[in-house]
């Protein structure tokens, strides 16, 4: 590539079930604008992962999919899953497509930003003083844990049905994700809490242990380790008191989901999960909004695009080295949200008294790039 050229990168694009086309597709605007503001390209490649997968090929990823995502620089995914693939005895599910790719591609880290726009206090259910000042990050190891362990599906045994699950960590799957967590703690707030249920679980107390043997090579960092259930209450109590959370893959999943209430919505949180492999920009990962595929919103253009936005934003930053560009997405939704320009579940019961205006899902992507472009 001579100095002159555009950089391009490779991306995978995975729109999904439900309302992922759509939030992807009001993503898509959004980097329209950041690209040509910042003079670069991406180039797209779509495939099929989820429910529309199952449909079209009878698995949740196909393998030569996979092998397109581990030859791009990132990954970009929408939503996956729905009622029509929801039995739970099915053999073929949606979500296996997730796990699948996230552990052919070695995604071991999921990070979630959890902040408050100052212009969404009223969105929260909280009251407004306890989320002041709330910006946390929770690091959740991806590739061990319970959802990976050994199990066994509905089986007849001695005192009728039974199934079971077994939740494992080793010494190198706890190492790599805790030191990750460290780091990003120095660059934050310099605090660092690890969180299991080492009073009950074997394999949290292998967690703890692991976690006090590194915590010396950061010194800078303040370290303090709590339970799961304790975390839990104080994330709605206390949360401006949390700066970096890192856990195991289960109590990452329920503590993620349960901090979204903190920022009004769902729809508002991206998420960014992260492999070892370098590329010539970054880190290769997997983008995408914390919720589900609200198949209830489906088609309606209600759906709220902002945390696949930021996921994007998350991507620039992490795999593409745009930071300037991820900085200025960031600074787009929220000088949008400023405005009063909002999707209906940000609205509130008097949002329209206050002057707000409750828009589509494309239509926010739209008033997003706007922002991007006229900055």
């Amino acid at each position: 590539m001579s100095p002159d050229a555009s950089p391009t990168y490779k991306v995978v694009k995975i729109p999904g079930d439900g309302i992922g086309p759509e939030i992807v597709e009001a993503t898509l605007t959004v980097l329209a604008a950041v690209q040509q503001r910042f003079g670069f390209d991406i180039e797209w490649t779509e495939v099929k992962a989820g429910g529309v997968a199952i449909d079209a090929y009878g698995e949740a990823v196909r393998d030569e999919d996979l092998e397109v995502m581990l030859a791009s620089d990132a990954v970009f995914l929408g939503a996956v899953g729905g009622p029509k693939w929801d039995d739970p005895a099915a053999k073929v599910r949606p979500e296996q497509g997730l796990l699948k790719m996230r552990k052919v591609l070695g995604l071991y880290a999921n990070l979630r930003p959890v902040s408050v726009e100052p212009s969404l206090k009223e969105s929260s259910p909280l009251r407004a003083d306890l989320i002041e000042g709330v910006d946390l990050m929770i690091v959740r190891e991806l590739t061990g844990g319970i959802y990976f362990g050994k199990r066994e599906e509905t089986f007849e045994g001695p005192d009728g049905r039974e199934a079971y699950d077994t939740m494992s960590y080793t010494e190198p799957e706890i190492r790599r994700i805790v030191e990750l967590a460290f780091g990003l703690a120095q660059q934050r707030r310099r605090k660092l809490t690890s969180v299991d249920k080492a009073n009950v679980l074997a394999n949290s107390r292998l967690w703890h242990a692991v976690v006090d043997e590194i915590a010396p090579s950061y010194p800078d960092v303040e370290l303090e380790h709590r339970l799961v259930d304790s975390t839990a209450m104080s994330l709605i109590t206390k949360p401006a008191s949390f700066d970096v959370i890192v856990t195991g893959n289960m109590f990452g999943d329920i503590l993620s989901d349960e901090a979204s209430v903190l920022a009004g919505s769902l729809g508002m949180l991206p998420s960014a999960s992260l492999g070892e492999r370098q590329t010539e920009h970054g880190t290769t990962g997997m983008y995408e909004p914390i919720h589900g595929s609200s198949p209830a919103k489906t088609g309606l253009d209600i759906a709220n695009p902002t945390a696949t936005i930021l996921s994007a934003a998350m991507m620039l930053r992490w795999s593409l080295g745009q930071a300037a560009a991820a900085d200025a997405i960031e600074t787009a939704v929220r000088t949008t949200l400023d405005s009063g320009t909002r999707t209906k579940d940000l609205m509130g019961a008097d949002g329209e008294a206050k002057g707000w205006v409750a828009v589509g899902t494309a239509a926010f992507g739209e008033a997003v790039a706007s922002a991007v472009t006229s900055a």
